[in-house]
């Protein structure tokens, strides 16, 4: 079959199976099968293919079709300009985890004489780490509680060049970490879906495919968000910064919940939520007193 023939029967598959942006996902599929881009493939879309990566194609269309996430199929996700691997064992990375790392990077660069360590918590993929590493020049710490994610998170910033610069520890939180305050900055994305939104029923590529440990926040989402609060904040340095991705209905019983501490400790200087790109509240940031 010919370039554009395969195009078009992928993204007619797809649609049919309900899967968004087809023709996205059928160039990407036959693009890793022919090691050519979206771009060439159009270029060359009279051209014949041959049985081998017909095939191919055909096996990965199969699995797209039974909503397996594409970044799990080619097992690579492009994040902050570069691509990260990726595994059933580690959520994908979406954007909003973008902007959860450039109002961190933009709040941290204000504060350079910062001396205490820096923390990726649930590091998953380590993308965070990684970004931060790059970025800052600086010591990261990337704990995550699944070894599984830990490997990933070391194929990850060995790919980068900045394994000498992340420490990796798994554990369940900051239980294995000294009890000392040691942070002054927290970037984490932990798991913030409520299982009430679990037992309704996820997105198929989410309920299907994505680590249920890195999506399961309990009742409201809230369970491991506490849990930082109460384990995690005692840890931070005066003037510490914690930067949160949160869930979209989350913020007033996350505010309540750091306030709470607030009220009895005095410890916080500032608690804020910041909107994602389509206006949706999903960055909970809590700076300390000095």
């Amino acid at each position: 079959m010919r370039i554009c023939d395969l195009l078009d029967f992928g993204c007619a598959r797809l649609e049919e199976v309900g899967v968004e942006n087809q023709e996205i996902d059928a160039a990407l599929l036959l693009g890793h099968c022919l090691g050519k881009s979206r771009t060439a493939l159009y270029l060359m879309a009279d051209e014949e293919v041959d049985a081998e990566s017909e095939e191919s194609f055909l096996k990965l269309l199969r699995r797209r079709e039974q909503r397996e996430p594409l970044a799990y199929i080619l097992g690579v996700q492009e994040f902050w300009s570069l691509d990260f691997f990726v595994s059933p064992d580690v959520l994908i990375p979406r954007p909003e985890t973008e902007l959860l790392l450039e109002k961190a990077i933009a709040i941290y660069r204000e504060t350079p004489e910062s001396s205490g360590a820096i923390l990726d918590l649930c590091c998953g993929s380590g993308v965070i780490a990684i970004v931060l590493a790059k970025e800052l020049g600086r010591k990261v710490l990337a704990v995550d509680i699944s070894m599984e994610a830990i490997w990933i998170s070391r194929k990850n910033a060995r790919k980068h060049g900045v394994s000498h610069l992340i420490d990796f520890v798994q554990s369940d939180l900051l239980t294995a970490v000294s009890p000392v305050p040691y942070f002054s900055l927290v970037v984490s994305n932990p798991p913030y879906v409520s299982e009430q939104d679990i037992m309704q029923g996820l997105q198929p590529e989410v309920d299907l495919y994505e680590p249920h440990l890195a999506l399961d926040g309990g009742d409201k989402g809230l369970r491991i968000i506490q849990r930082i609060r109460d384990e995690v904040v005692p840890k931070l340095l005066p003037g510490a910064d914690l930067f949160l991705e949160i869930g979209t209905e989350q913020s007033l019983d996350i505010l309540s919940l750091f306030k709470e501490k607030m009220t009895r400790e005095r410890v916080f200087a500032g608690l804020a939520v910041e909107k994602d790109y389509s206006g949706h509240d999903r960055i909970f940031h809590a700076k300390l007193m000095h």
